[in-house]
């Protein structure tokens, strides 16, 4: 079965199922859809949840393994797997597959992995999870959506806003929702009135303009290491969350790759960036960064979003500082 998130609860309120596929790009409604997800499973008893990252050295007979192994003390487990690549292979699709067969009512496989093109949705791995549970897709909010986006999120937060306070705000982040829900808890606390105005959300949406994330990402794209390096730790200065730096790396890499695919079958590059003044941007990093090199950004992307979950004893700014460099040409991974 097929949903997608503003379904999810209802779902969950009909009863749990043993399979839960998240798949997309927009890691705020990735991650509240596994919470909304694990809420449900403590509450139905599922006491033991073990963690999997699914990278390129994975061992898939572990998936098993874990499936066949249970503490002394839980009587229901949760397997939350991550697969960053989104491909298991033939060695992990013929597990999962295995696995769809041993979920049920003691054991529940939470799979989060980005979002899947139309070949991977058929693929035999996928049927065979989403025969035995659900599969979330999360959809990019376009830019047209986005203001109604915001304000549902105001309203969810126990706010109002003015109709110009809000597309400042939507300008601002620029589909980031992330940094969207951010400005909305900065807004609860500055705000003594229940109605944001259009002033107030000037105010606070420049308090966090001097080192914009966006700016950070097009500093690297041109090379300017120096400048990106800057931009950063002003960012952190400021107080800009890493999971927000994060989110626009990860998905300006994941784009590079993209747009670097289409290019090589010979679709123009006009059609590929829209707006003009980025795409000798976007030319100048293709230039410098093989698809290998930017293959292995995004795993290193995936770590770092693992040291900001806890799962890591790493600094999660020394792994972003990495990614900003290597995104700029300098080579330290």
């Amino acid at each position: 079965m097929r949903i997608n998130p503003r379904q999810l609860q209802q779902s969950l309120s009909k009863g749990l199922m043993p399979i839960y596929v998240v798949t997309g790009d927009e890691p705020l409604i990735v991650q509240e859809c596994c919470d909304s997800i694990r809420a449900a499973a403590r509450n139905g008893g599922f006491s033991e949840r073990e963690l999997l990252h699914a990278e390129h050295s994975f061992d898939w007979g572990q998936l098993l393994s874990s499936a066949g192994s249970m503490s002394l003390f839980a009587e229901k487990k949760i397997i939350e797997l991550r697969l960053p690549g989104g491909k298991p292979g033939d060695k992990g699709s013929k597990a999962l597959q295995e696995f769809a067969a041993l979920a049920g009512n003691d054991l529940l496989l939470l799979l989060v992995l980005p979002r899947l093109d139309r070949s991977q949705l058929n693929s035999k791995w996928i049927k065979a999870l989403e025969q035995n549970g659900v599969l979330i897709q999360v959809w990019p909010v376009e830019a047209a959506e986005m203001p109604r986006w915001i304000h549902q999120r105001l309203r969810a937060a126990g706010l109002d806003a003015e109709p110009e306070a809000i597309q400042i705000l939507a300008d601002r982040v620029e589909g980031n929702l992330l940094a969207a829900s951010q400005e909305i808890e900065k807004l609860k606390l500055l705000s003594s009135d229940k109605l944001i105005t259009a002033d107030l959300m000037r105010d606070a949406v420049a308090s966090s303009a001097r080192y914009d994330v966006f700016n950070l990402i097009d500093r690297a794209l041109t090379g300017d290491a120096e400048g990106a390096v800057k931009t950063l730790q002003g960012l952190r200065a400021e107080g800009v969350e890493a999971p927000v730096v994060l989110w626009a790396l990860a998905r300006e890499i994941r784009s590079l790759l993209e747009i670097g695919e289409k290019l090589d079958r010979g679709q123009p590059i006009a059609r590929l960036v829209r707006i003009p003044k980025r795409q000798p941007l976007v030319q100048s990093a293709l230039a410098r960064l093989t698809p290998a090199r930017l293959e292995s950004l995004l795993l290193r992307a995936r770590a770092v979003d693992t040291a900001i979950k806890g799962g890591r004893d790493q600094d999660p700014w020394i792994g972003l500082l990495e990614l900003a460099l290597n995104l700029s040409g300098k080579r330290s991974i």
